[in-house]
């Protein structure tokens, strides 16, 4: 019988033999050309292809949830996205990592001995993390960690569950620039304000916007030491015991120097769906490129604008 599904089926090869569906370039919805993608592959590491002298920044995309609670399923789709972003503008190489064994300047194989090629410390110009509570690092690691960004001045930009990161690690709170403490309202609507509108990475939203997350609640954090990009306004959102901040300062994004390196955090990201946000992706994009020194953004700690106000 010559069904309809049929006849799909044969329309479908008909048109792929006359060539009616070549691809074309795709074009980057934050670069808004695909003039810096043309030259992608040709450097670096190419899809599919043989190791060629680099050319363009690298970040390491790591995510480590092997401790995390209550894993969150959109990690996957958000690494994916991150290496989308740099491939297609042109921008930078994404190397993606779950193992982290390669952090660290000189990585090692599970035997001990040294790591043959791929990702480490020595070789990348920042990181992208989207860790989960215990990640975990020998303090060899840490200690590289720690020097990448503060001592040879790279990147580091997290997302999300990257607050919950390394408890029994100090030095990572002074390094990411708060610890997590809750998320009073779960997934919930609310009002994000938008309190540096001239920073690369927000430049692009309103002054107030509406917006649905996970908002993770900052601890242990100081305006004397980072600069708050986007916060979510407490007076718009229902009485709830577990918000602790009473002061009204709840921050979700912001960026910070630590030592010669330049750090971004944004509690944006709990469901797959918001890395497809373009405003999210762009957040980050931009966060990333301002990591690595290819945009200049001031992140000069300020204090709190509702202080005035009270």
């Amino acid at each position: 019988m010559f069904t309809t599904r049929t006849a799909t089926a044969v329309f479908l090869v008909t048109c792929l033999a006359a060539g009616l569906f070549a691809s074309s370039p795709q074009t980057s919805p934050q670069t808004g050309s695909d003039s810096a993608a043309q030259g992608r592959g040709q450097a670096g590491r190419g899809r599919g292809g043989a190791t060629r002298p680099r050319t363009r920044k690298a970040v390491l995309a790591w995510a480590d949830t092997r401790n995390g609670i209550a894993q969150h399923e959109s990690v996957s789709h958000a690494l994916a996205v991150i290496e989308r972003l740099g491939y297609e503008s042109g921008a930078y190489d994404t190397f993606i990592r779950t193992d982290s064994n390669i952090v660290a300047n000189q990585p090692l194989m599970t035997t001990g001995e040294p790591a043959s090629g791929g990702p480490g410390l020595a070789n990348v110009d920042a990181i992208f993390f989207l860790g989960h509570r215990e990640v975990p690092l020998e303090p060899r690691q840490r200690t590289d960690l720690a020097a990448f960004v503060r001592d040879s001045g790279k990147g580091f930009v997290a997302a999300h569950t990257a607050l919950t990161a390394f408890d029994s690690w100090p030095e990572f709170g002074d390094l990411i620039g708060a610890r997590y403490d809750d998320h009073p309202w779960n997934v919930s609507p609310g009002t994000i304000v938008n309190e540096d509108p001239s920073f690369p990475a927000t430049k692009h939203f309103p002054p107030a916007f509406p917006f649905t997350d996970e908002f993770y609640q900052p601890k242990a954090f100081s305006r004397d030491k980072l600069r708050v990009l986007l916060r979510l306004d407490t007076s718009k959102m229902p009485p709830n015991p577990n918000n602790r901040r009473s002061d009204g300062d709840f921050p979700l994004a912001w960026a910070k120097y630590y030592g010669k390196g330049r750090v971004f955090y944004s509690s944006l990201g709990h469901a797959a769906e918001t890395w497809d946000n373009r405003d999210v992706e762009q957040m980050y994009f931009e966060a990333i490129k301002w990591a690595l020194g290819m945009t200049e953004g001031d992140a000069t700690p300020r204090p709190f604008p509702g202080a005035a106000q009270r």
